[in-house]
């Protein structure tokens, strides 16, 4: 957190402000495509200090998050389009056989692309940028898109609202203590059935 320790320490100041919810909003929104804060920061916050509207502040969270990733999948389709001929010839080429590749594996195996694109948007690990650029990039279908982002990035926020409703103060020791494990265990599951998906 030394890297963006002063983001930190503002965004959960937002979590505290009168306009929270204008806040969350932007954050959501910008998070999807450029800002290297996750918005569960100053959810888990405004979940905890009104707890009865904990879904509210998920779903509100969840529709900014897909509108910016409208945005970063269209940034990463015009700026690869853009930047390309900025490249040498040479780098064209190599930019160009990996786009293509990707895109023969993800018609080749869609589901496999699919269960990709939920599990990217669901862990915390890669940023949410790199999964909204990265399929503008490569084409992903949109409504598909939009589909995967929603359930990943929604499973998210649900849950951390489920939690917070559930047992208020002792769901945030809770994740804390056993996150890792929930993480690898999710991230596991997913990857089993990403390659059984690829295998079959």
């Amino acid at each position: 957190m030394r890297l963006f320790g002063s983001l930190y320490a503002r965004v959960l100041m937002w979590a505290r402000h009168p306009r929270a919810v204008y806040y969350l909003c932007g954050l959501s929104f910008v998070e999807a495509f450029i800002f290297p804060i996750m918005p569960e920061v100053m959810l888990a916050p405004m979940m905890m200090g009104k707890r009865h509207r904990a879904f509210f502040y998920a779903n509100i969270s969840l529709l900014f998050s897909l509108i910016g990733a409208l945005v970063g999948y269209a940034l990463g389709h015009w700026a690869y389009e853009a930047v390309k001929p900025l490249f040498s010839d040479g780098m064209q080429q190599v930019i160009t056989v990996w786009v293509e590749n990707l895109r023969a594996d993800m018609n080749q195996h869609w589901l496999a692309m699919l269960g990709a694109l939920m599990l990217a948007a669901l862990q915390p690990v890669i940023p949410m940028k790199f999964v909204t650029w990265a399929a503008g990039i490569v084409g992903v279908p949109l409504l598909p898109f939009l589909a995967c982002i929603a359930v990943g990035r929604g499973k998210r926020v649900w849950l951390l609202a489920l939690l917070i409703r559930w047992f208020g103060e002792r769901a945030e020791q809770m994740l804390h203590k056993y996150i890792e494990w929930i993480g690898w265990a999710v991230l596991g599951l997913m990857g089993l059935l990403l390659l059984w998906l690829w295998l079959r």
